[in-house]
Formats: C-alpha cells, sequence, structure tokens
C-alpha cells in the first residue's frame, strides 16, 4: 500500500482559529472553491460516513460531532487547511511506502536536524474537539520557530554529512527545507496530512 504526505505553508492561528469559528462565510467559501473536488470526494471507510461537506460544516461551527466520524472531521480539517495555506510540493513523499517517514527522519536527525521531522505530520490529528480519526489522515504541524530552527541547523550540516545521506532520503531532506525556507518566508508554519 502506498501513501502520500500533503503540506501546506499556512497561518496556523487562522487555521485553528477556523475551528469552531461558526464562520458560514468561510464554508460557502471552501464549497465554491473545491466544488468539483468535495462533490468527487470520497473516502473508502464505513458505509455510513458523513458527506464531506456536513462534516466541513462541523468542523467550522465546533460540532456535534460523531466520533466514529472521526476520519471525515480530519480530512474537513485538511480542506480548510488547503483553503488557507499554500501547497507545497510533495514529490518525495507522493507516492511513498510505510515507513518513509521514519527513514526521512533518520537522515535529518543523521545531519543534526532536530527541530523538525515528517514523522510528526503522520501520527497526529486535528485539534480538540475534532475527534481522532479511525487511522487516516495524521496530521501534525511546524510552527515558524520550528522551520527557522530547522533551517539553522541545516544550514550548520557540513556538505560532507550531507553526501553522506542516502541520495534518495538527501533530497527529501531538501524538500523538508524547502518547505521550511516557504514559511519562513511567510512568518508561518508548515501543516501535513499523511494519508
Amino acid at each position: 500500500m502506498s501513501y502520500a504526505l500533503t503540506t501546506y505553508v499556512v497561518d496556523l492561528d487562522v487555521l485553528h482559529a477556523s475551528v469552531g469559528s461558526g464562520d458560514d462565510k468561510l464554508r460557502r467559501m471552501i464549497g465554491g472553491r473545491f466544488k468539483r473536488q468535495l462533490d468527487g470526494f470520497s473516502y473508502i471507510g464505513g458505509e455510513d460516513d458523513i458527506p464531506i461537506r456536513d462534516a466541513i460544516r462541523a468542523v467550522i461551527e465546533g460540532g456535534p460531532f460523531e466520533p466514529r466520524h472521526g476520519t471525515m472531521y480530519n480530512y474537513a480539517y485538511k480542506w480548510i487547511c488547503e483553503f488557507h495555506g499554500g501547497y507545497l510540493d510533495n514529490n518525495d513523499f507522493s507516492p511513498m511506502r510505510s515507513g518513509w517517514l521514519g527513514t526521512v527522519d533518520k537522515g535529518l536527525k543523521a545531519v543534526g536536524v532536530t527541530a523538525v521531522g515528517v514523522e510528526d505530520f503522520g501520527f497526529g490529528h486535528a485539534p480538540e474537539p475534532i475527534p481522532e480519526p479511525d487511522f487516516l489522515p495524521g496530521s501534525g504541524e511546524w510552527s515558524p520557530e520550528q522551520c527557522r530552527k530547522a533551517l539553522e541547523q541545516w544550514a550548520a550540516a557540513t556538505d560532507e554529512d550531507k553526501a553522506g545521506l542516502d541520495p534518495d532520503v538527501r533530497q527529501a531532506a531538501e524538500s523538508c527545507m524547502e518547505w521550511c525556507r516557504a514559511a519562513d518566508a511567510a512568518g508561518r508554519g508548515v501543516a501535513g496530512f499523511f494519508s
């Protein structure tokens, strides 16, 4: 089975404030911008899953939530993030095999980058009060401070240390640093979703 990691540069405060905001205009704008994608959105889960538009409404309204629909609410949060954020190139993370995130994190640590890790995106979930998903999507965030620190750590790594990485791991690590550069330039953070 293959997976994908999708990342966005986003104002994390704005993203968090959307949850439970009751902002019906936001809900309508999301529905308008992503009309075709939402119309075609499906998750192979339980037959009784709620429609994604209902999940988006519940997340923006702050509930009520039914825990059995946690997967759909977490996908709704991803759509809200996509609305507020800017998509980041994920070619080194889509498609990917199970365990790839951990492999990249080992490479980052090997050159001294400890401020961020891509596994952060694999095992978390959307903020409270959104229920946890059954399994996917996983999600997580890198704060602006974490991104800035990671860039400093990457810059401090020697060319020899970087050259010692597996070429695929190095390329993926460089992608992570590009995400951090984009976030730092915008004064924002990175949100990522593993599915």
